[in-house]
């Protein structure tokens, strides 16, 4: 199993595909399938039946999965930074490799 740079909750910009240029927070990581979900990027319209939760059915806006190859953190600054580990004492530590950072 991988490591993954990004975790949930960081923010992010898409630097590739449809939506480059996007930014916004990571809701969800999908470890096995290497993607992130981000909010308000890459929404996708999904129609639904009715059922005991959603009586009226219709057309919902959810998001849908992004590579995480296709993402780049950012910095409380705004800019894109790749990520990087380093060991602080005896504890690891994610750091932007841009500004050097801990994140």
């Amino acid at each position: 199993m991988t490591k993954f740079k990004i975790k949930t909750g960081d923010t992010v910009k898409v630097i590739a595909g449809d939506h480059k240029g996007s930014e916004g927070k990571v809701l969800k990581v999908l470890l096995d399938k290497n993607k992130a979900i981000v909010e308000g990027v890459n929404v996708i319209k999904k129609h639904t039946k009715p059922s005991a939760q959603n009586p009226q059915g219709g057309i919902v806006e959810k998001e849908a999965p992004i590579h995480v190859s296709n993402l780049s953190l950012l910095t409380k600054k705004g800019e894109t930074t790749r990520v990087g580990f380093k060991m602080e004492g005896d504890k690891k530590v994610r750091f932007a490799k841009k500004s050097n950072e801990v994140i």
